[in-house]
Order: C-alpha cells, then structure tokens, then sequence
C-alpha cells in the first residue's frame, strides 16, 4: 500500500509512550484494595490518600521509549486515519452533511475510554461515548501470526472498519440499535449487531475505494491482504479456531464469507446506497 509522504491526521492521541504499569489514584486494583480493607475495618480513605502521593514505580509511569517498528506503525496509522477524514468530509458534503471526524487514540496494554477500561486483548474499538478509536498497533501483529492476515492494507481494512462505526453513529444507526438492545433478548440483538458490523465492513470498502482514487493507494496484492483479513475474522472462522465448533446463534460479527461480501461491495462500487444491511434480506 502506497501510504509514505503523505499527510497524517492531527486528531490523534498517542498514549503509548505514557507507561502502561500500575495506575495510582483511580486503577482498579488500588480501588479493590480500599474496599478490603474497609471491610477489615480499617481506613479506606486513608490508604487512598496516601497511594495518590506514591511516586510510579520506575518505568510504571514515565515515558516510554517506543521501538522504530512502533513509530512506523503510528505513522501508518495516522495517514489512514487521513485518508477516512479526506474520504467521509468530501462524502458527508456530497449529501449536503458536516463530517465530525473521531480522535484516533493508539495505546498499548490497556486503556482508559469513554466506554470504560479495555485491554489490547479486546482488540481494535470504537467508543460512541466519546467518538474514539482505540487502537494498540501491536494487533496487526496478532492480525498477520495469529490470524493469517499480514499486510499493511489488511492493517488499513482495520482501521477504516473502526471510523465505519463512527460513521454509523454519525448517521444514527448506534442509537437505534441501542433502543434496540434494551428490548430483546441478547440472542435477537446479535442478528442486528451482525448487520451493523457488516455495515461498517461496507463502509470500510467505500472509504478505500475513494482513498484509491483520490491518492493511488493500492499496489498488487493489497485487495488480497484486505480480503484475507475479512475472512480471518469472521464469527464461524474465529469460533472454529478457537472452540473446534461454531454456534451461530452467537454470531455478532457476521461469517467470514459475510464480511468479505460487504466489504469487496463497497470496495467495488464506492456507493453508499448500497449499503443499507438493515433493509435486506440477503446478507
């Protein structure tokens, strides 16, 4: 993928280098331990007090030194993010609409959203709460040894994935669904969840269609990249992998063949008329 010189997002925070060690004041851990001793009938304000004014261990706190693989991964990261501000604000002003671009937040280990607390383990996100995409780069690690998928443009399919749920919430698609999930049993909400994330794969194909043809971003074997990652995280594909069987009643992602399907639409066309997966019966 052709991504060098060109211009990075400035909406980004860059949290990776803020130390990802104990959390002093406010971690949950700190909290655990005052209600322990509340209940032993000691004095949990007291201990609160006193672990806000401990100095962070060495490297628990300072700033860290990110790794050149890091810094590039950053780099990439934040020309994406780019490019779906440059695509979404020229396709929102086509519709006669204001784009609200999202912030771009890259951690590593765990961090603090609008959301609540989450780990690298939950992998890439979108918080409506506060309009960010969380991100710790080293998922495209896991994404190309774990899961098969490598490559930079599987790396950007990620990201334009995430700002598709951004979009969604633009476009008010979020707040229905969440009306949605507080009337139906959990079961029937991930037959809209699956919709909802088969959109932002539709959307994601949109953003990188009009991204090719605004800066000339696909090189050989990009299309392949992208597509192999829509397959590798498929719900049937990941149950299998990790449980040996699926059940697709659980399913809130879509199949992989699903998530390929939406994403190669809107890779192909670029329409976002297309792309209503609430009004279909075909998924």
């Amino acid at each position: 993928m052709r991504w060098r010189g060109r211009r990075q997002s400035d909406n980004v925070e860059d949290r990776r280098t803020s130390g990802g060690g104990a959390v002093v004041g406010g971690g949950i851990g700190v909290i655990v331990i005052a209600i322990i001793i509340g209940l032993l009938g000691g004095n949990p304000q007291q201990f609160l007090q006193q672990a806000a004014q401990q100095p962070a261990p060495a490297g628990a706190g300072g700033e860290v030194e990110l790794t050149p693989q890091e810094i590039e991964a950053g780099e990439f990261v934040s020309t994406v993010f780019a490019d779906t501000e440059d695509v979404w604000t020229d396709l929102f002003a086509q519709a006669g609409r204001d784009y609200k671009k999202p912030t771009l937040v890259l951690f590593k280990d765990q961090v603090n959203s609008g959301c609540g607390m989450a780990s690298s383990g939950t992998g890439p996100f979108y918080c409506p709460a506060d309009e960010k995409v969380y991100l710790d780069t080293s998922f495209f690690g896991q994404l190309a040894r774990q899961l098969g998928a490598p490559g930079d443009f599987a790396q950007a399919y990620v990201v334009a994935h995430e700002v598709g749920h951004h979009v969604q919430n633009l476009l008010g698609y979020t707040d229905q669904l969440d009306q949605i999930r507080q009337k139906v049993p959990e079961v029937e909400y991930n037959k809209y969840s699956v919709r909802l994330e088969l959109q932002a794969d539709f959307f994601a194909g949109v953003m990188l269609h009009h991204a090719e043809k605004k800066y000339r971003i696909i090189e050989d074997g990009d299309i392949e990249e992208a597509m192999t990652a829509a397959r590798a995280i498929g719900d049937d594909t990941l149950q299998k992998r990790s449980r040996g069987y699926v059940q697709p009643e659980t399913f809130n992602h879509g199949t992989s063949e699903q998530r390929l399907r939406w994403f190669t639409k809107g890779l192909q066309t670029g329409d976002l008329n297309q792309g209503d997966t609430f009004q279909t019966d075909q998924l």
